[in-house]
Parts: structure tokens; sequence; C-alpha cells
């Protein structure tokens, strides 16, 4: 299984005794998903919602501990998978709807991921 949260960010450096010019960067970051079932892998539930960040101060401060830096502005891009992770993902949420406060697994991921899930192989 093989499967990533992708955001855009923007981050600031404040050097101490220093001065940085250009202070503020964009990147790419992806971080790995976790195997449904296991801490972690509500990510998605805990961090999204149609496909967007849904409380950007908490986006950030948690990729800002991810990258060690200030982060400014988050941007949630997709959740890039291959099959295998996307039907472990669907199985564990069909466990549990109500978890989600949905009726199935497609309302799930709609819910929280629009539609931001590109399937690779």
């Amino acid at each position: 299984m093989n499967a990533a949260y992708v955001f855009r960010v923007a981050f600031r450096l404040d050097p101490d005794g220093a001065s940085a010019d250009p202070d503020r960067f964009e990147t790419t970051v992806e971080i790995p998903a976790v195997e449904p079932g296991e801490e972690g892998w509500l990510l998605f539930r805990d961090r999204l919602w149609r496909g967007e960040v849904g409380d950007a101060p908490s986006a950030r401060r948690f990729l800002g501990e991810r990258l060690g830096v200030e982060v400014v502005e988050v941007d949630f891009r997709e959740l890039r998978t291959d099959r295998t992770y996307l039907e472990a993902l669907e199985t564990e949420i069909a466990a549990d709807p109500d978890r989600f406060n949905a009726d199935d697994v497609d309302e799930v991921l709609h819910k929280y991921l629009g539609s931001s899930i590109h399937v690779r192989e």
C-alpha cells in the first residue's frame, strides 16, 4: 500500500541573527497516509472538509511541526494513493460509517476528500 496526503504550503523564515530575502517560500509536502485502522489513519477526517483544509490554523501548526518552520498558508491538494490503499480505506470506513456521520463510504469520501482522490499505480 502506498498513499500520501499532499499539501501546498507557504512558510516563512525568521532566522536569529540574520535576515533572509526572500523570507517566504512555497513547496509541496507529502504526509504518508497511515494504514487504515492504525493510529493516525483518520487524518482526512480530522483535517479536511470537502477536499479543503477544515481548520487552517490547526493545519498550519500540524505541518509546521513536521517541517520545523512557521507555515503561513496551507492548501490541501490530494490524497495520492494506489488502488490497494484506497480499497483498504473504503473497507475500514464501511466497517463503521456512523463514526463519520454518514450513510455510506462514498458519502464519507466526498464529505472529507471531495474529488481530491487520485489513484496512481
